[in-house]
């Protein structure tokens, strides 16, 4: 499989990209859900979907509980989760309080890998390196374009069988 993508042009007249055309993902309409992530973690280790989804339902509860510790939670292979937020603003830092904040969120940060890409040697021998920052997540997705609006399971399943 493949992440799909369409072909966009894009149409915002006060965009510095206006006329471009862009890559636009396209998604399954159903989400993975954890009973679903659970049977696929089985299949590639030693633990039961069962054990796998009792894990997976308290994850959501502890990250909670370090997120109300002020504490940010990193899942190794994953990325770093923290709690984000906005808050109106006012005159005086005396009238600033939990009041204020007006959104809360959960913020991102995915995993990252250095990539070397290649090196020159300098005048004085010492080695330069230029690399790129890959997200460990997405660095190996493989691309396809499509002609769908979304991929639906069935679609992409018949979509292999045919290759």
């Amino acid at each position: 499989m493949s992440q799909k993508f369409i072909k966009m042009k894009n149409k915002n007249m006060r965009s510095t990209a206006f006329g471009k055309w862009f890559a636009k993902g396209i998604y399954d309409k159903n989400f993975v859900s954890t009973k679903q992530l659970a049977e696929f973690i089985q299949s590639q280790a030693s633990v039961k979907r069962s054990d796998i989804v009792a894990v997976l339902d308290e994850l959501g509860s502890a990250m909670k509980h370090f997120f109300e510790m002020g504490q940010k939670v990193k899942l190794e292979g994953i990325g770093i989760f923290k709690v984000g937020f906005s808050s109106v603003g006012v005159e005086k830092a005396e009238d600033v309080g939990a009041q204020n904040i007006t959104t809360r969120r959960v913020l991102f940060t995915p995993e990252t890998v250095r990539v070397v890409t290649g090196q020159t040697r300098r005048a004085d021998g010492t080695i330069r390196q230029k690399f790129a920052i890959a997200k460990a997540l997405v660095k190996d997705v493989v691309f396809e374009e499509t002609h769908e609006n979304s991929v639906s399971t069935e679609s992409a399943n018949t979509q292999e069988g045919g290759e």
